[in-house]
């Protein structure tokens, strides 16, 4: 098992930062991609930025040039930073992670952290 715990929402004027962090503890040996997912009232969970345990990072094209998502591996935590946010990056964001043991995928997440962004 893999637990999460993300820390760092809150709110902010537009154009504003905010800095997520997501703590990773358990079995953390084999854990490869971790990644932040964002869900607005009334729409579905997205994928906003992920980063492998090598390093290769992958983001959602309306926070390109923004977000930035790193990872201290000897931390076992990852990190959202978010720059220049807007009105409609609010949402709850949700920690993730994968593993895969045997062939076999676990997915795990954490409980969410609420970010808003005034206008």
């Amino acid at each position: 098992q893999v637990q999460l715990v993300e820390s760092g929402g809150g709110l902010v004027q537009a154009g504003g930062s905010l800095r997520l962090s997501c703590a990773a503890s358990g079995s953390i040996f084999s854990i490869n991609a971790m990644g932040w997912y964002r869900q607005a009232p009334g729409k579905q969970r997205e994928l906003v930025a992920k980063i492998t345990k090598g390093g290769s990072t992958d983001y959602v094209d309306s926070v390109k040039g923004r977000f930035t998502i790193s990872r201290d591996n000897a931390k076992n935590t990852v990190y959202l930073q978010m720059n220049s946010l807007k009105p409609e990056d609010t949402a709850v964001y949700y920690c993730n992670a994968d593993r895969w043991v045997i062939g076999i995928r676990y997915e795990y997440w954490g409980q969410g952290t609420q970010v808003t962004v005034s206008s």
